[in-house]
C-alpha cells in the first residue's frame, strides 16, 4: 500500500501544475479519464462501474460483504483502476482524501487475503490502515479507521493494524523525497554553510 499510495501522490503532484495551466479542458479531460477507467473496470469484470467513480464511503460495506465475488484478477483491476481514478481526482477535482484511501486498501487488503495465512478481516483492516497512512500521513488516526470500523473485530487484529501502518508509514517517508527549502529555524540561525 505505500508504494501504490506514493505512486498516486507523486503522479497526482505531477498532473496537478499541467491541469492548472489550462483548468477547464483539462478537468474535462479529467472527468473523462475517470469515465474510461470506470467502463473499463465495469466491462472487465461485470462490477457496478460506481466501485471506481465514487469515493468508495458507500461501497466500503458491501466489498466486504461480498468479497468472496471477488477474484484475486478483480480486486487487482480494481485497485488499479480506482488508483488512477483518485490520482486524476486528487489533480483536478475537489474531494478528500480519506474514503478514496479507505476503499484502496480495503481492495488491496482483500486481495492480500488470498495469500496463504491471511484472514480477511485481518487483511482488510491491515489494508485500510496501510494506505490511510499512506496518504493522509497520520499514523494514529489510521490505525483508528482500520480498527474502529470493525467494531468489536476491530480489538483482535489491532497489533497486526499497528504494525501494518509502522511499516507502511515508514517505507512511505523512505519513498518521499527529501525537503528541498531550509526549515524555518534554519532561516533564523543565518545563512546555509557552503
Amino acid at each position: 500500500m505505500a508504494l501504490v499510495g506514493t505512486g498516486i501522490r507523486r503522479l497526482a503532484l505531477w498532473l496537478q501544475p499541467r491541469v492548472e495551466r489550462r483548468l477547464l479542458p483539462a478537468t474535462v479531460l479529467m472527468g473523462l479519464v475517470i469515465g474510461g477507467l470506470a467502463i473499463a473496470y465495469s466491462q472487465g469484470t461485470g462490477k457496478a462501474a460506481t466501485e471506481v467513480m465514487y469515493s468508495g464511503q458507500a461501497a466500503l460495506g458491501p466489498l466486504l460483504a461480498n468479497s468472496a465475488d471477488y477474484t484475486l484478477g478483480t480486486l487487482t483491476l480494481l485497485v488499479a483502476c480506482k488508483g488512477l481514478a483518485y490520482c486524476v481526482s486528487l489533480s483536478a477535482f475537489r474531494g478528500g482524501p480519506i474514503f478514496p484511501a479507505m476503499f484502496l486498501g480495503a481492495a488491496g487488503g482483500i486481495a492480500m487475503s488470498h495469500l496463504p495465512g491471511l484472514q480477511l478481516t485481518p487483511a482488510f483492516a491491515m489494508g485500510i490502515g496501510a494506505m490511510s497512512v499512506t496518504m493522509l500521513r497520520l499514523p494514529l488516526t489510521s490505525v483508528l479507521l482500520g480498527t474502529l470500523l470493525l467494531g468489536s473485530q476491530g480489538l483482535t487484529v489491532m497489533p497486526l493494524v499497528i504494525v501494518a501502518v509502522v511499516v507502511a508509514y515508514v517505507v512511505m517517508l523512505r519513498l518521499s523525497p527529501a525537503p528541498t527549502g531550509r526549515s524555518e529555524a534554519d532561516a533564523r540561525t543565518g545563512p546555509a554553510p557552503a
